[in-house]
């Protein structure tokens, strides 16, 4: 079995995420955030919560909306020639799932481009953030025990048949500002204090799944439909964390999940300001990883 190499998208959040992940020399393509007239590369040198604190207090918000790029194809190619150089025979990339962009699309051309010299596996993992991360450093881990690629696919996707990101948008501003909403349902849920609860469905695509008056109340929805997601699991077979752009619903979340018996056993990892910026910084929800147990098939 050849030398392999795991990369992951910069939306995956790993180096926004507890500084033991980005020890395990997992690659990072980065994607660009278009902010007051300059150009970011996502990553440790653009700070997240700077980033949500601008969000909150931007002058005319609407006409200074932060835009995403995906990464230039050069700049991709250059890093498996990279990874190529380093004696590495294969390269497995988890990208953000393909509905939030282009990025999955560009990373795979760019792959075909390296056919003769290596294999590139590229997942879209069907999500963003830090869920996104975690199947990055689950293949990695993989890697590491010398389980075959095909093996390490299957497990992904297993994982990604399971996997939740499940939030609440504490206010509808930045929704009504990328477009999301508009007319009269934008008008109507401003001024009813309507707060949707939004998830990814399977094929990776952010949807809402009810809206509720209120952020408190639907915080509470948030951790009801999260507790009925998690069912009899121990907590031993999956992670849990809270995902947030702004920490003013976090407050609400930690105080009501437990009256549902809701309990986190991970660490809270802020939202990538790429996938964060059209939502706002007044996120808050959970992501969830499930472990595969050993009865549970992998088909």
């Amino acid at each position: 079995m050849g030398k392999r190499y795991v990369m992951c998208t910069s939306t995956g959040c790993i180096e926004y995420a507890p500084e033991r992940y980005r020890k395990l020399d997992i690659g990072i393509i980065r994607v660009h955030i278009l902010f007051n007239g300059k150009d970011y590369l996502e990553g440790p040198e653009f700070d997240p919560d700077w980033f949500y604190s601008q969000l909150e207090t931007l002058e005319n918000p609407k006409d200074h909306l932060p835009k995403t790029a995906m990464p230039l194809p050069e700049t991709v190619a250059a890093q498996f020639q990279e990874a190529y150089d380093k004696g590495y025979d294969e390269i497995i990339v988890i990208c953000i799932s393909s509905y939030l962009g282009g990025t999955y699309n560009l990373v795979r051309l760019v792959a075909e481009d390296f056919k003769d010299k290596m294999k590139i596996t590229v997942i879209d993992s069907k999500i963003t953030c830090f869920g996104e991360g975690l199947l990055a450093i689950k293949a990695h881990e993989m890697v590491q025990k010398g389980i075959p690629t095909e093996d390490i696919v299957k497990e992904i996707h297993w994982m990604m048949q399971h996997q939740e990101f499940i939030g609440v948008d504490g206010k509808l501003d930045y929704l009504i500002y990328n477009g999301r909403l508009k007319g009269g349902s934008a008008f109507m849920g401003k001024m009813l204090n309507i707060c949707p609860v939004v998830h990814f469905t399977r094929e990776g695509e952010c949807v809402s799944l009810c809206t509720v008056r209120t952020p408190k109340k639907a915080v509470a929805k948030t951790c009801e439909i999260m507790k009925q997601i998690i069912g009899d699991r121990a907590p031993e077979d999956y992670i849990l964390f809270h995902v947030y752009t702004g920490k003013s619903l976090i407050s609400y979340m930690e105080e009501i999940e437990g009256g549902y018996g809701v309990q986190t056993n991970h660490e809270a990892v802020i939202m990538s300001p790429v996938s964060g910026c059209h939502n706002g910084p007044w996120l808050a929800g959970y992501g969830y990883l499930p472990l595969r147990r050993a009865d549970e098939p992998l088909e």
